[in-house]
């Protein structure tokens, strides 16, 4: 460990200036060194022309991968950025932009009244991070260039043309090697992006050049956001339930801002919902994506309650009701505030009362305008719920062995999977209903079920049976799995022949585990002996290195990929994400490492014949009333804690 110095004054006080804070900890501007950060650079650009195409200055944009794969011209035909003496930097305006953090035409509604860009942070933070950038502009009937290498002008802005026609920017960068752990750019990545840009702008025209394999793409979609959804709807390749979509334009909604929504029910197993904000895709959602979801909840059970489609004894939630759903949700707004950066979250609290009251009445009434669309959705959402409750079975007399007819009683919280053959069906207990929600998003419903539990079960090592009985978060586990508990176990009324637990990877995580195995060890037994019962190996850490991700289990399991990767590339960057818990992941990304059984790691829960005495006196002693044992135990395996390990 380097020795740290004995005193500490202010000459220890470093003042990064200009554009060093952004090569110093690039991380902070665009989220990382690795791929996604290296494509930020070109998004950033890409947004500034859009911002000038919808504010109607600009109807083209050219965007041109290089033959080296490693450097990006983005043009557009705006105005062009202006290159007059700033009145109080004196220095061109075109410089000031690109060599100072917070210099922009954004902050007023002066000269544009939507923006992506976070106000003049985008254009210099690609200019510090590239190896070379060049900006030309045409404007007043000249051409004007400039040339940056590392943020720093390399040369003053110059006039190298005259007698020019028409107007716009065009801005050439190749990212910096020194920062990024790979230069080179994805086509497929960058023309998917763009063709998206044009259909969240109807009027943009944008031409795609790959030099890298000669191929050039035009991407115009007058159709707008209707189009984009058609396009996912048919990616989903699920039949749609209603042939028209809902769509809603609101060009003047309060504080300037304008809605496009777009939505359409279909027989898919998940909702599909792509948000975005000044054209940014805000892939992880925000306000205005909450307050669609509730507007949507809120308009369709208003139907359903004024027409008295809502069945007695059937309980319809909002994920029945967004199952199947695809929807586009494309928000502008004067002054967005985005999560980070790299704006992936809009976290504007008014946004969320504005959707809601832009989109609730709409659809409500769109659906009154279309009862013979509105019962179809209304179907949809009855078969959603149903299946949720596990009775889509029963209504189709399909039994599973003999533990089908308990379907209908099972516990509200659980949701179920379609499969009737209990050998490919699985059980996912999980704490909490924030994770349990995460899962359900994640799962397979086809043959994986979730179970959510509230807190901390109860230690059935120090409970009775009847006790045991009467717990609920216990007997919903009982009355999930149909085939009874104690002595009356019986394993051909089995629902799944999986029950896996899936809890935090962290200290509580474990605990909730260990209690759980109490219950099953000590009440039912027989699903242990026969192979029934499962830990989830959720991961604690991400960890990415270049266009590399790991999953790391635990500290150890970290600490062992630092020290691979590191043999293998001494100077490789690394970004290492911890999780608080499984509510936290994204839905993909638990599906990716802990529910996909071709990927998941799982431990089978077993009881060696040998061991079968030892595993009887530590349940006993470490879980049961007397607390010397516990107390005994804790004294002498103290040393071996990792203190950085316990929760205090």
């Amino acid at each position: 460990m380097a020795e740290l110095a004995a005193t500490y004054t202010g000459k220890d006080i470093q003042v990064l200036e200009g554009l060093e804070p952004v090569r110093k900890r690039p991380g902070m501007y665009i989220g990382g060194t690795g791929k996604p950060g290296l494509h930020h650079l070109l998004w950033e650009i890409v947004d500034n022309a859009v911002d000038e195409a919808v504010n109607g200055f600009a109807s083209l944009i050219e965007v041109t991968l290089h033959a080296d794969g490693r450097s990006v011209t983005v043009t557009d035909n705006g105005r062009g950025i202006p290159v007059d003496p700033h009145p109080v930097k004196k220095i061109p305006t075109l410089e000031l932009i690109l060599t100072t953090l917070h210099a922009g035409g954004k902050f007023d509604r002066k000269n544009y009244i939507t923006s992506g860009g976070l106000h003049g942070v985008g254009a210099s933070v690609v200019n510090a991070l590239s190896e070379e950038l060049v900006a030309t502009v045409k404007r007043d009937g000249k051409t004007y260039q400039q040339r940056f290498v590392r943020g720093k002008p390399k040369t003053k802005l110059k006039v190298v043309a005259e007698n020019t026609r028409g107007t716009g920017t065009s801005i050439y960068f190749r990212p910096d090697p020194e920062i990024f752990e790979t230069t080179e750019f994805d086509p497929v990545w960058i023309r998917e992006h763009l063709e998206i840009k044009t259909y969240l702008n109807r009027n943009l025209k944008i031409v795609f050049k790959d030099e890298t394999s000669g191929e050039r793409y035009e991407f115009h979609h007058e159709g707008g956001i209707v189009e984009y959804l058609a396009r996912l709807v048919e990616e989903q390749g699920a039949r749609v339930v209603h042939p028209e979509p809902f769509v809603l334009i609101q060009e003047e909604l309060r504080d300037g801002a304008r809605l496009e929504v777009a939505l359409q029910w279909t027989e898919a197993p998940r909702e599909l919902i792509k948000s975005f904000v000044n054209g940014i895709p805000t892939t992880e959602g925000g306000t205005h994506e909450q307050g669609f979801k509730e507007a949507v909840r809120s308009a369709v059970r208003a139907y359903m309650e004024t027409h008295d489609l809502l069945p007695r004894n059937l309980e319809v939630t909002a994920d029945d009701i967004r199952e199947g759903l695809v929807a586009v949700v494309n928000l502008f707004m004067v002054e967005p505030q985005f999560q980070g950066q790299t704006k992936e979250k809009l976290n504007n609290p008014e946004a969320r009362s504005l959707v809601i009251g832009a989109v609730r009445l709409d659809l409500e009434q769109f659906l009154n305008a279309h009862p013979t669309m509105a019962e179809a959705i209304v179907a949809r959402i009855i078969q959603a719920a149903k299946a949720r409750l596990a009775s889509r079975a029963a209504a189709r007399s399909v039994r599973r062995q003999s533990s089908v007819s308990h379907r209908l009683n099972l516990p509200g919280k659980l949701a179920d999977c379609t499969s009737t053959n209990p050998e490919e069906c699985e059980l996912f207990i999980v704490e909490g209903d924030s994770a349990g929600g995460s899962a359900k998003q994640a799962r397979d419903r086809r043959f994986q079920a979730v179970l959510p539990l509230r807190g901390k079960v109860l230690n059935a090592e120090q409970a009775s049976l009847r006790k045991v009985e009467e717990n609920k978060e216990l007997s919903n586990i009982v009355q999930a799995l149909g085939c009874g508990i104690g002595d009356k176990i019986d394993l051909s009324r089995l629902r799944y022949h999986k029950i896996i637990l899936l809890m935090d990877a962290d200290s509580d995580g474990h605990h909730i585990t260990t209690l759980l195995l109490t219950f099953f060890y000590r009440y039912m037994r027989p699903l242990i002996e026969n192979g029934h019962v499962y830990v989830a190996q959720p991961p604690l850490y991400r960890i990415d290195a270049g266009k590399e991700t790991y999953w790391a289990l635990d500290d150890a399991d970290r600490d062992r990929i630092l020290q691979e990767l590191r043999k293998k590339r001494k100077n490789v960057q690394v970004e290492i994400q911890r999780f608080k818990g499984l509510g936290e992941m994204m839905p993909d990304t638990l599906r990716e490492t802990t529910l996909d059984p071709r990927k998941r790691r799982l431990l089978r829960v077993e009881i060696p014949e040998d061991a079968r005495l030892l595993t009887e006196q530590t349940i006993t002693e470490l879980m049961g009333r007397d607390v010397s044992a516990r107390f005994r135990f804790i004294m002498e395996n103290a040393a071996q804690v990792d203190a950085e390990a316990l929760d205090v």
